[in-house]
Parts: structure tokens; C-alpha cells; sequence
């Protein structure tokens, strides 16, 4: 598949915030674990994450897969000049190397790297606070992004819809 500049895509006016997103979404995950340690600290559940090696090395693990699907995901933006953070207009569909698999690889990263976290924390709280983290990130970041993408290019993003599920 190509990336290309759409021909169908509204002018961009100079006030185009873009999705208007006005925080960084990895803030949600960060937010999500810090809150997760604290209630922790404050309320601890049982620990059902077994004290074991494999988890410490699987944790490390999901880290690092997560990491590096979120850049893998910004070097392909940056790659084709399009705008990394969502108070910024998009200036193309990009639908090849990852994008071609996922429509979110960042947010796919991060959810995998928090995963990962769970596992290093061994925290209940952290792991029963990611639906809570994904929903905020779904209302709040993606639809917005969707929405933005939509308007901007409306037959492109469609075909990139049909072709290319939200997460896998």
C-alpha cells in the first residue's frame, strides 16, 4: 500500500488543532500506574501475581515490546512528515509498515508495556485500573483522532477502516 497525500481532504485552516487532544495520552498509562501504587499503598489486595523470575523477565519482556511497537509507530509518522501528537491536524493517511496491521500502534505499545508493568509491580490495583485506562483513552484520544480523520479524509481513512482493525 502507498502513503499518499489525499486528494479529498478538506483544507487544513491555520486554527486546525488537529483531533484537539490537549494532554499526551501516555499520560493516561502513567497516571493508570501511579494511581494503581498508591491505592496500593493505601488499600493492598492479595498478591495474584506469582514472586517468581519468569514473571520479572516476562515483565521486561512486554516492556520492551510495547516500547518498541509505540516507536515503531512514531518513526513511521515522522518518517511521512504527519503530526505525532493529537493537537495537531493529520496531513496524510498513513497505512503501511505497521499501520498497514493496526490503526493504534502507539496505543497498542502502551497498553503492552503497562501489562508489562503490571507484572514488574506485582500491583491488583494497576491491573484493575487498565479498563478504566483504555476507556478514558478510547473516549477521550481515539475517537477524537477518528473523528478528526474522518472529516479530513473522508473516502482515504474509510478504505483504511475497512482494510485495518482498531487495535489488531
Amino acid at each position: 500500500m502507498l502513503v499518499r497525500m489525499s486528494t479529498s481532504a478538506n483544507p487544513t485552516p491555520p486554527t486546525d488543532r488537529g483531533p484537539g487532544v490537549s494532554f499526551p495520552p501516555p499520560l493516561l498509562f502513567v497516571g493508570g500506574l501511579t494511581i494503581g501504587v498508591l491505592l496500593d499503598v493505601a488499600l493492598p489486595l492479595p498478591a495474584v501475581i506469582p514472586d517468581a523470575r519468569w514473571v520479572v523477565i516476562a515483565g521486561f519482556a512486554l516492556v520492551a515490546i510495547g516500547i518498541a511497537l509505540m516507536l515503531t509507530g512514531i518513526i513511521t509518522f515522522k518518517r511521512h512528515h504527519t503530526a505525532v501528537y493529537p493537537n495537531r491536524p493529520a496531513s496524510l493517511v498513513v497505512d503501511t509498515g505497521v499501520y498497514a496491521y493496526t490503526r493504534n500502534p502507539m496505543y497498542a505499545g502502551l497498553t503492552i508495556a503497562y501489562l508489562g508493568g503490571v507484572l514488574l509491580t506485582g500491583v491488583l490495583w494497576v491491573l484493575l485500573l487498565l479498563p478504566m485506562v483504555l476507556t478514558l483513552l478510547v473516549t477521550q484520544v481515539i475517537r477524537r483522532e477518528e473523528r478528526h480523520l474522518r472529516e479530513r479524509f473522508p473516502e482515504e481513512y474509510a478504505a483504511y477502516c475497512a482494510r485495518v482493525g482498531r487495535w489488531i
